[in-house]
């Protein structure tokens, strides 16, 4: 299953990537990271084991999509807007949801801070199979 630059992503293509997403150690690397490149080239190799020839900046562009749309239909859905849907909603929620949230946490003195609710992680910690 080879595509070239610039054409769409395939379904199963797509599934691919939600597959490699998945993965914890993907997961906590790329949560929170900005220069998330060798991550990406990670991503990419594990998908042209997968037969799925994409770059990197290609599987950057797809998650950051994704992600975007995601948000989009999961924001529509709390506003009470359950017509708004997309395809692997299910799949991108069952990866999105695990990620740290930001919360206020009520202080003593009635103040409130922003605390996350789980800890950072390293991006440069190298991942194993």
């Amino acid at each position: 299953m080879e595509s070239g630059a610039g054409k769409h992503w395939t379904e199963e293509e797509v599934k691919a990537l939600l597959s490699v997403w998945s993965e914890k150690n993907i997961r906590k690397q790329l949560h929170g990271t900005l220069r998330n490149k060798g991550i990406f080239i990670y991503i990419a190799k594990r998908l042209q084991e997968l037969g799925v020839c994409r770059d990197w900046k290609q599987c950057r562009a797809k998650y950051k999509n994704l992600k975007y749309e995601y948000r989009t239909v999961k924001y529509a859905h709390n506003s009470g807007d359950v017509t708004k849907t997309m395809k692997f909603f299910h799949e991108l929620d069952a990866i999105l949801r695990y990620e740290p949230v930001t919360q206020l946490a009520a202080e003593e003195n009635g103040r409130c801070s922003a605390t996350e609710t789980q800890p950072n992680t390293s991006p440069t910690t190298e991942s194993t199979q």
